[in-house]
């Protein structure tokens, strides 16, 4: 899957403290430090469909670009059909990779968060529809909490919405058009304040 263009306002700056989410931005940067989780959580996904018999998939495992692991079980549509439904709970342990916020070479504006899942809690859950795959559309959800580490520090609580359009990779998969995916929703702090989220990826 191809990296998410970032297409932010130049003030989108790093937050720091212990406090968890308290502003938008924050809320934003929550979001960002985990899609590309969600773009490899995808891709799980698939290799899970490809592997089972069954609609259930066995556990699939990925690392963090930094630290970390990535694990998704859940369910994926069979059949041949051009459209899929993912159903999938995600596992992260430790999980974290770099954002470059503005795609240059620098590493001074890089966004570096650390996430954890408790499965006590229950596990976030991220749904997709694929439509008329490998050129078609995404749309999903993803509902859960996450512990953070590193420039953003806290629990977050998040409620969003995903829909974009999807490109053949050349390799006989499918991945996000760049640009073309929004998110929208909620994320909520510790104190229970609920901050909008708004981005295009």
């Amino acid at each position: 899957m191809n990296k998410p263009a970032l297409l932010l306002l130049p003030s989108l700056l790093i937050a720091c403290g212990g406090r968890g989410v308290s502003s938008e931005r924050e809320a934003e940067l929550a979001y960002l430090g985990l899609d590309g989780a969600l773009v490899k959580a995808m891709e799980l996904g698939f290799d899970g469909y490809n592997a089972a018999s069954s609609a259930n998939i066995d556990p699939q495992s990925t690392d963090g670009d930094v630290s970390g692991t990535l694990t998704v079980t859940g369910q994926v549509d069979q059949g041949a059909s051009d459209n899929k439904g993912l159903r999938l709970e995600l596992s992260l342990v430790e999980y974290s990779d770099v954002v470059d916020l503005d795609q240059d070479d620098s590493d001074d504006d890089d966004l570096i968060v650390t996430y954890w899942t408790d499965a006590g809690e229950g596990l976030p859950a991220f749904n997709l529809q694929l439509k008329d795959i490998p050129d078609g559309t995404l749309s999903g959800t993803l509902v859960g909490s996450f512990d953070m580490r590193g420039d953003i520090e806290g629990p977050v609580s998040l409620n969003l919405t995903l829909d974009g359009l999807l490109e053949d990779d050349g390799q006989g998969g499918t991945q996000r058009v760049q640009g073309s995916t929004t998110v929208t929703g909620t994320a909520t702090g510790p104190s229970n304040g609920v901050y909008e989220i708004d981005l295009q990826l």
